[in-house]
């Protein structure tokens, strides 16, 4: 029993060694993943959480075109028979939140994330392959009010590519990232009113997602500082 006991004694002592850092180096569980950075917003409390690695699920509705689970990523195609870009919605009552998610171009022209209210369009960011737009929607089709373009921003999207969009809507202002780097913001009254649904819609050919995520938006306190060096940088193209 004499060498059994030895042996377990020594190993506890490397263990305990491996725990210190005694030896050099230091165990440790795997990097979590680091979440992008947000600019006019900080990630409060986590509201919704998909991978959308499964077929849309009953909470998600299929308005238009074919959705469908490929690879793991929801695979979104329009359909020539609907005449009308592929649409798919989820209910969400929220007032200020940050959304998160990846994309890839399959041949589409044009993919976006539709905010809107009970009954109309609110805003949305418009994603092509030469880069993406954020604006404020048309609020009444027919009548006087007309959709607001707060900026375009020229950059390659590449087909066949996944890219990070991050969109930040907290009181009036909204703010859209892509991949962490290239920024479009904006503010208009319709912006700060109740929200009750989001949704994705691709325009030609096909698009596919992955790893939604949607928080509560917290006021960031670096935002007034933030938002006046990027107003004084060179403008989008």
């Amino acid at each position: 029993m004499f060498p059994l006991a030895i042996s377990r004694r020594a190993c506890l002592q490397l263990c305990a060694a491996l725990a210190a850092g005694s030896l050099g180096f230091t165990v440790r569980a795997a990097d979590a993943p680091v979440e992008p950075k947000t600019l006019l917003a900080e990630r409060g409390k986590l509201l919704l959480s998909d991978d959308l690695n499964a077929a849309p699920a009953k909470e998600w509705r299929i308005a238009k075109g074919k959705w469908e689970a490929v690879d793991g990523a929801w695979h979104g195609e329009e359909l020539p028979s609907d005449m009308h870009p592929a649409v798919v919605r989820h209910q969400l009552k929220f007032q200020n939140a940050i959304f998160q998610y990846s994309f890839k171009l399959d041949g589409a022209k044009q993919t976006t994330l539709s905010i809107n209210d009970q009954k109309e369009h609110v805003c949305r960011v418009l994603l092509r392959p030469n880069g993406f737009t954020v604006q404020k929607d048309d609020h009444d089709h027919d009548g006087p009010d007309k959709a607001v373009v707060f900026k375009s921003v020229t950059t390659p999207i590449k087909p066949g590519e996944w890219h990070t969009l991050v969109v930040e809507i907290l009181g009036q202002e909204m703010l859209a990232s892509l991949d962490g780097d290239k920024v479009g913001f904006g503010a208009h009254e319709l912006i700060g009113t109740e929200k009750f649904n989001f949704g994705f819609t691709i325009n030609g050919a096909s698009a596919s997602f992955k790893n939604l995520r949607v928080w509560e938006a917290l006021p960031n306190k670096d935002w007034a500082e933030t938002k006046a060096k990027l107003a004084t940088a060179e403008p989008a193209k």
